[in-house]
């Protein structure tokens, strides 16, 4: 996996990487439940149960499959530019846990 501070896309899995320029969308074997802290994220075919620890990132899952990119997806949102590598970290995990997959 890539250091948080690099600039390389976060290795997320066997052979996959999570690469912000590329289109992703919420997995359709997904569900959100909102929650005060942002929302639980479950995945119907593998059984995983993700924490989605913000609004802002729960709000960023709804609009992802409507954008050209993640990175896209983040400017339309109004994610500050210094935050998004922040939220790049999180979209990578949740890719990692099949939460969000490629377009």
């Amino acid at each position: 996996m890539a250091c948080a501070g690099s600039t390389e896309p976060a290795v997320t899995g066997p052979g996959a990487s999570f690469d912000p320029d590329q289109p992703y969308e919420l997995d359709p074997a997904v569900a959100l439940r909102p929650e005060p802290f942002g929302a639980l994220a479950y995945h119907y075919g593998n059984r995983r149960l993700s924490f989605v620890r913000s609004s802002e990132l729960v709000e960023l899952l709804g609009r992802l499959g409507a954008h050209r990119s993640a990175t896209s997806a983040m400017e339309a949102g109004g994610i500050a530019a210094e935050l998004r590598p922040r939220f790049a970290r999180a979209l990578a995990a949740l890719h990692e846990s099949q939460v969000i997959r490629a377009r």
